[in-house]
């Protein structure tokens, strides 16, 4: 019988170390197959942040392919996604340091595809007929906004690429019938995220490989296409939002067809290029995942009869699917196992995983399991969250006394949280905090009216379902009223700002990278999001007001709330002036404040000793304004005004 110590909540000493989250973890990327050999990248954050190219053959482990020096990682969009592609056993890759595409023969060299810079390359696909790659481009070769296109590179002699298709703000998935005779893509114009709206094309490929007559399948400024496939037979599939649902479609004569009605979500926010929820068996099956009511399943669908076949597994998060000649790959996780690429054989039904992002070398009875819950919100309205009670079976807390929150404003915001083993919540719980992960209104997963709640309402309905839940869980008997915290990163980090300036709930809160300045966010942001706010908030400068009205630095007089803010020196996404600018604000009207400055640093922290200082700082941050003793010796933070 184990011995449970009595100690106030926060201040457990946790075997979920910064070091066994640095050193232990990486993140999984990109899933390929080539053949029977499947290829993922891994984001090492003990090798600088890089994204190392892995492959996995039968009968051997896996290895590799790349040198240290290359990160494969390309910045179209400033996010990515998309960096590589395998035909035949060669590799072709974009190197983050330089941008420009490279390609790897089996045994051989390393060769540079496109010479010259200002270049940004993604979304590759090889064009078998025409002896070139197709994929998109993004040049910033001069001033002023990045002119985004679908090129073609020939394979012999390499190149800056020809262009092919031109004329929208953004394009995205480029692919290539089977017989190689039709290109279909994405694309939209400002001010449309592609989850807004986009449309998808299609074009015959002419005998001099540009594009003949061009028609429009699906898609539209109020409606979003995600993933376009072309079946084994040339059928072109797609998912499209148009029933209020992300649900599967494909072409059928002049028309599409809806393939499964159901309130479910078969697609995702399309922040990254290469998002896949599918793939083809069969010319009449395939393999699928979607959220229904947050949760992710997985499942077949029979394109024929039109019938969902869930396949039972342990998992409950799951993404990346790529199917193979009798077998298919995913990334998938649980509450209690964490994300790893998994293999199943069609023929025996067995699953097998390939690779984790980090293998649990801690007994379960420290996992803090997690428990999805809805709560009133404004206007008589719900939402969503996950709550993770805290958890340590090394302690228990003093009788009468109930847990700080730590509330979790995820980023995007167009986006949403999982449920997937996190060592980043069980750091807080498994310290005596009790963690809320918000799926706030505009996240992804319930359906596009639930998206669209953000849209003119950032900074209040986002805000609002945080505060919300907090005082929900509060109101439960299940945490501490008095020690709330908000913690968030990049959008999450204007949501927690706006929380801590706008509403009076917060006792705490931690921004990383975040916004507090939107009209300087709408002026100095990257092409991808410069026009996100005119639906979030309004047209700029048009609704200057409104801008001016919900950005946290010009407010500052109704502050009162302790911060702790971390910003990387390299971010082109939210640049380290916004951080900078309410640093300086809070420090001169004497509220505690901290500020932590990581050089080389992008949007995200990808190195390991960037990450465990930026944990470490927060939990130091709140035992000072929480007034609880450390469980750990942890360096000490400079916090102003304290």
């Amino acid at each position: 019988m184990s011995y449970q110590q009595t100690a106030p909540f926060g201040s457990w000493k946790s075997l979920i170390t910064t070091e066994l989250m640095t050193t232990t973890s990486i993140n999984l990327g990109q899933l390929e197959i080539d053949d029977h050999d499947i290829y993922w990248l891994e984001g090492r954050p003990l090798e600088g942040g890089r994204y190392a190219l892995v492959r996995c053959s039968p009968g051997h482990d896996p290895e590799d392919c790349l040198p240290a020096g290359f990160n494969v990682r390309t910045r179209v969009h400033e996010y990515g996604g998309a960096a590589f592609a395998v035909f035949d056993g060669i590799i072709f890759f974009v190197n983050f340091k330089d941008q420009h595409l490279y390609r790897l023969r089996p045994g051989g060299f390393i060769e540079v595809l496109t010479p010259s810079d200002g270049y940004r390359y993604a979304d590759i696909v090889l064009d078998r007929l025409h002896k070139r790659l197709i994929c998109v481009r993004e040049d910033h070769i001069n001033k002023g906004e990045a002119i985004n296109t679908i090129i073609a590179i020939p394979l012999n002699e390499g190149g800056d690429g020809v262009v092919l298709e031109e004329g929208y703000n953004f394009y995205s998935n480029p692919r290539l019938s089977p017989d190689g005779s039709l290109l279909a893509w994405l694309c939209w114009n400002h001010p449309n995220m592609p989850w807004d709206g986009c449309e998808l094309w299609s074009a015959e490929i002419l005998p001099n490989g540009k594009l003949g007559e061009k028609e429009l399948v699906a898609g539209g400024k109020d409606e979003s296409i995600f993933q376009p496939e072309w079946s084994p037979k040339g059928v072109l599939y797609f998912v499209s939002d148009r029933s209020g649902w992300w649900n599967f479609y494909r072409k059928a004569g002049k028309g599409v067809e809806n393939l499964y009605p159901l309130n479910a979500e078969f697609g995702e926010p399309q922040w990254i290029f290469g998002l896949r929820t599918y793939d083809f068996i069969s010319e009449r099956e395939i393999i699928c995942t979607y959220t229904e009511n947050g949760a992710w399943k997985l499942a077949r669908l029979d394109t024929e009869h039109k019938k969902l076949t869930p396949i039972k597994q342990s998992f409950s998060d799951y993404g990346d699917l790529r199917a193979g000649n009798g077998f298919f790959i995913y990334k998938a996780g649980s509450a209690t196992q964490p994300t790893s690429i998994c293999k199943l054989d069609l023929k025996s039904g067995k699953t097998g995983i390939l690779k984790s992002s980090f293998e649990p070398t801690i007994d379960r009875s420290y996992f803090s399991v997690p428990q999805v819950i809805e709560f009133p919100t404004e206007k008589g309205l719900t939402a969503y969250g996950i709550f993770y009670p805290p958890v340590n079976p090394d302690y228990t807390a003093p009788a009468g006394e109930t847990p700080p929150l730590v509330v979790i404003s995820h980023g995007g915001p167009t986006s949403s949280t999982g449920i997937s083993l996190n060592y980043g919540i069980q750091f807080w719980t498994s310290r005596g905090f009790a963690v809320l992960d918000v799926n706030y209104g505009g996240s992804s997963g319930y359906g596009r009216k639930y998206r669209m709640r953000l849209n003119g309402n950032w900074g209040v309905v986002d805000v609002d379902d945080c505060c919300n839940g907090a005082l929900w869980l509060a109101r439960q008997g299940l945490v501490d009223r008095s020690r709330l915290a908000v913690r968030g990163g990049s959008a999450g980090g204007y949501t927690t700002l706006a929380a801590l300036v706008f509403k009076k709930v917060f006792s705490a809160g931690a921004s990383y990278y975040g916004v507090s300045d939107l009209e300087g966010l709408a002026t100095d942001t990257h092409k991808f999001e410069s026009r996100y706010l005119d639906n979030l908030v309004g047209p700029y400068p048009a609704s200057k007001d409104l801008y001016l009205a919900r950005s946290p630095i010009h407010h500052l007089q109704d502050l009162t709330t302790p911060i702790i803010l971390f910003q990387g020196d390299e971010d082109k996404v939210v640049p380290p002036a916004q951080s900078e600018m309410m640093f300086a604000a809070v420090k001169d009207k004497g509220i505690p404040v901290a500020y932590l400055h990581f050089a080389g640093e992008q949007h995200g922290f990808r190195k390991a000793e960037n990450i465990k200082r930026s944990y470490e700082s927060e939990y130091y941050f709140y035992s000072k304004i929480f007034k609880f003793d450390l469980g750990e010796e942890i360096d000490p933070v400079k916090i102003e005004n304290l």
